[in-house]
């Protein structure tokens, strides 16, 4: 079995920032990269949602409630298509054998259960949308360095210094 890196993202507009140094390392190291695009659960956007369309079902508008209950599942799809076409050619440009996996949990939970069914994982690389912002805390973090039992690598957003 090829050894690969695991490139940990949220699929978002930010995830290229991390994916060109993945597979450049990738690439660099002759290794695969297995991409985790972990998708953090909008339960309240869901929550708004449905009971905007329960709203407008009770007064009768049903097309308008379907429109709210299909419409964020559309752009979502949209966008994680999007993201995963992006994966490919930047990964097939750079002769990177790539393998995406898609999960709805926490980054650390994801990552977790990744590592315990996949084999070959030499690295684990997280994305600075998954450590930036807040979105990982430093406990999450040491949890996660505790239980992959592999290097684990954060990234961090370039300082934007005006001109």
């Amino acid at each position: 079995m090829k050894k690969q890196l695991l490139f940990v993202t949220y699929p978002n507009d930010e995830m290229d920032e991390g994916l060109s140094y993945a597979v450049d390392l990738a690439r660099t190291m002759n290794e695969g990269i297995a991409v985790l695009l972990v998708k953090k659960e909008k339960l309240m956007k869901k929550i708004e949602d449905m009971m905007a369309a329960v709203a407008f079902a009770e007064e009768g508008e049903h097309d308008t409630a379907r429109g709210f209950l299909k419409g964020s599942a559309s752009a979502d799809e949209a966008g994680a298509e999007k993201n995963l076409l992006t994966i490919r050619e930047k990964c097939q440009k750079a002769g990177v054998k790539v393998n995406i996996h898609t999960v709805s949990m926490d980054a650390v939970s994801a990552v977790r259960d990744f590592l315990k069914n996949t084999s070959g994982i030499d690295i684990i690389l997280l994305s600075p949308s998954v450590t930036g912002e807040g979105n990982m805390s430093g406990g999450e973090l040491k949890r996660l360095v505790k239980t992959a039992s592999r290097p684990v690598v954060t990234m961090s957003r370039q300082a934007v210094v005006p001109a």
